[in-house]
């Protein structure tokens, strides 16, 4: 059997957050980590979306596993939707695994502990047709990694999110001996973060965040509120470190970073100093200008919950005068109006804010500079841009082109693109398509939610609803009693009297016509209705609401058998001659009348 080999993009390009991507040699297949993105204002009242689930339906015999590069959402967060159903082995360092199985346990309590295993930079697994290896990789989380997949026709390298900086601390540090050696053994393919891509300016060096978050906790004369990412540990150090040097203590707020937080203390990776963390019930007793509050938020995000603090609705915490309000976790474009309608409430409530990515150029993401040097680091043959919206992956495109890599051997994608790698011409060329689309999570729910739905939600948000309720007697053609209208959203009814009594003409003139002319069936009534008032309401109002239309039936000789079987089944009255016939007076007093014979009974 000839080899095969196919690169897989299941999802995570074109779109920032959701990675999740796959390298199948043969009849194996080696999912490269299991991402979610949070939803932006289009996806009304979903909580989150995840890569499409029917690949693991199709193809869930042949993946081997799960390779994670590091522990934030964007890379683990499909996890516990994944493992529902199938027992797939999932592989990480620690920490990974640490935070991988919190996530999965929020969400799925029975997953079993034993599909978990730790790997680190030194580990190399041997499957059948093929061996996968780790690098060391900077992120803003320890212990984060780049796979590489060892095939027959060369490697196949994900960087996962990464950056360079020679400053990092050893936990962040990217091994560039072990690119190296890598590049040495001849690289096919590489899949490679573009996040950041656009940037021309170099990160700054954490050694100098770490100076200016000093700087500023030093200068503030209240408290300090920082809203960080609970998973973004190496901020997190940074805020701990900066609170030490200036006497202040921390308190944790949100529920994320108490897991996370004690999580990263008990490997090692975080260092707390002694009697630097402080309870809810400390904050009465220690001084505004020595606290600080390192805020989170549900599910790490912290923006939420400063909007809570500035409109006093937040469960603990409320922001007065005096509040410095530092955001440390530079904002996506997703977001940016969002940070300054908080930054708005946070003045109007008498505090002040402080953005770092303002201030200081920083990321957990390469710049154009970094994805150039590791191209001419590594060498690969051929560049798949992946982790990023269109315009950057076409950024990247351009960057490969200068570094030195022909233009044919870059490939921009579509999530559910396939690979195939022909080995006679020692080519990339596009194959059949695998699933690609989204599953969206509400609630409970997984996937239920399709474009449907969604359009049904988008609709009511622009121009609400309208419902009409009418009762009928079909088999005499005629309407019981006169429809109801109502609307939620639409139109302000105690203002549009004279709408609502037209709109209730047409719902009686519809079902008259619909029983004058055709043969009755209960979908072309309703269809005939909404119709009707939909252009109705649109020629009145220019407005589209959602037409429901309710028709109820009355059934009569239903009704009057019901009424004689009730009135079969009351008990007779009959005269009882033994019992005596009782009088109430006035006063509500029961009188027994006496008999003949002058006696009580």
């Amino acid at each position: 059997m000839a080899d095969q080999i196919k690169i897989m993009i299941l999802s995570g390009v074109r779109e920032q957050g959701k990675d999740m991507f796959a390298v199948q040699v043969n009849d194996e297949i080696f999912v490269l980590d299991a991402g979610l993105k949070y939803p932006d204002s289009s996806l009304f009242g979903i909580d989150v979306v995840i890569p499409d689930l029917d690949f693991f339906a199709q193809y869930g015999d042949r993946v081997v596993g799960i390779f994670l590069t590091h522990g934030h959402a964007d890379s683990i967060g499909a996890l516990p939707y994944i493992l529902r159903k199938y027992d797939i082995p999932v592989f990480g360092s620690k920490l990974t695994i640490e935070l991988a199985k919190i996530t999965v346990k929020r969400e799925n309590k029975h997953c079993k502990n034993s599909l978990f295993h730790v790997i680190d930079a030194d580990t190399e697994i041997d499957f059948k047709n093929a061996n996968i290896s780790f690098f060391h990789t900077t992120h803003s989380i320890p212990e984060s990694l780049g796979i590489d997949v060892h095939t027959p026709a060369g490697e196949v390298v994900y960087t996962g999110d990464f950056k360079f900086d020679p400053s990092a601390a050893p936990h962040y540090r990217t091994d560039m001996d072990r690119l190296a050696e890598i590049e040495e053994k001849g690289v096919l393919a590489l899949l490679s973060d573009s996040s950041n891509a656009e940037s021309s300016f170099p990160n700054a060096s954490e050694q100098d965040i770490g100076k200016y978050v000093t700087s500023v906790f030093r200068n503030a004369t209240g408290r300090i509120i920082v809203a960080s990412k609970a998973s973004n540990l190496n901020r997190v150090q940074e805020v701990l470190n900066a609170a030490d040097a200036t006497g202040k203590r921390v308190l944790l707020t949100g529920r994320d970073v108490g897991k996370i937080v004690r999580t990263a203390m008990k490997l090692g990776y975080l260092k707390v100093p002694k009697g630097l963390l402080m309870r809810v019930k400390d904050l009465k007793n220690t001084p505004d200008n020595k606290t600080v509050i390192l805020e989170t938020g549900q599910m790490g995000e912290p923006l939420n919950s400063l909007q809570k603090m500035a409109k006093k609705r937040h469960s603990m915490i409320t922001i007065h005068k005096g509040d410095l309000v530092f955001i440390v976790t530079t904002p996506s474009h997703a977001v940016e109006t969002m940070v300054a309608q908080t930054s708005d409430m946070v003045y109007r409530a008498g505090g002040t804010v402080i953005q770092l990515g303002k201030d200081k150029h920083t990321s957990g993401h390469a710049t154009g500079r970094d994805l150039q040097l590791l191209i001419d680091t590594i060498k690969p043959k051929f560049l798949i841009p992946v982790i990023g919206e269109y315009r950057l992956l076409e950024v990247h495109k351009d960057l490969a082109i200068k570094a030195g890599i022909k233009k044919d051997n870059i490939f921009i994608t579509k999530n559910g693109d396939c690979l195939d790698y022909d080995f006679k011409k020692k080519r990339f060329y596009l194959s059949d398509p695998v699933p690609g689309e989204d599953t969206m999570i509400d609630g409970s729910g997984v996937g239920d939610v399709g474009n449907i739905v969604l359009r049904d939600r988008e609709v009511l948000s622009d121009d609400g609803i309208f419902i009409a309720v009418v009762t009928i007697d079909r088999k005499k053609k005629k309407i019981i009693s006169e429809p109801q209208v109502t609307s939620r959203g639409f139109v302000y009814i105690k203002a549009n009297h004279q709408l609502m009594r037209d709109s209730i003409e047409v719902i009686k003139k519809a079902i008259n016509n619909n029983f004058e002319h055709k043969k009755f069936d209960w979908t072309e009534l309703k269809k005939d209705v909404r119709n009707d008032l939909e252009k109705f309401l649109y020629k009145k109002t220019n407005r589209r609401p959602v037409v429901l239309p309710v028709v109820m039936e009355v059934n009569q000789n239903r009704h009057r058998a019901m009424q004689k079987r009730n009135n079969k089944n009351e008990p007779s009255k009959k005269k009882n001659n033994n019992q005596h016939p009782v009088e109430v007076n006035k006063t509500g007093k029961k009188i027994v009348k006496k008999d003949k014979n002058n006696k009580k009974d």
